[in-house]
């Protein structure tokens, strides 16, 4: 079986998600900070008239937050049933990948900080993170961005 993933970028990592969950990809635009938000939430921003929370995937998945640039993105995805937008590094490619490639996360790594992790993909000398969206945000978390 095959599947499609939206490959983009965070720091020096490929990360993957089904393309059914991303509704599109912006660059990035203004963002309104909001107060008492938790650390990973940059703000909010007005996606064609529909006020959107902002979240820093980097800071959310404790990677190194590098200055913006004209390739950064916001990915605008549906995250159990809430649309967010997510801001990577880049957005490399749409790739349709079969599931011969896709290994398992290795063991050491199945911990609950960790469950949104689905598998790694080899690809052409290099690993993409697939990534589950609905987990990547505890329920707690979930609830405070609906705050928002």
């Amino acid at each position: 079986m095959e599947r499609q993933l939206v490959v983009f970028e965070l720091g020096t990592e490929f990360f993957g998600v089904g393309i059914d969950a991303v509704e599109s990809i912006v660059k990035m635009q203004e963002i309104t900070r909001m107060p008492q938000a938790p650390s990973f939430v940059e703000g909010v921003t007005n996606l064609r008239g529909t006020v959107l929370p902002v979240i820093d995937l980097r800071k959310r998945l404790s990677i190194q937050v590098k200055e913006e640039t004209k390739e950064t993105r916001v990915v605008v995805v549906n995250m159990s049933g809430m649309k967010v937008g997510m801001i990577v590094d880049g957005v490399s490619e749409v790739l349709t990948v079969s599931d011969d490639v896709i290994e398992p996360p290795p063991s050491m790594f199945n911990t609950i900080d960790t469950q949104y992790i689905t598998g790694i993909a080899r690809l052409e000398g290099r690993l993409i993170i697939l990534l589950d969206l609905a987990e990547v945000l505890s329920m707690k978390e979930k609830l405070a961005l609906q705050e928002i």
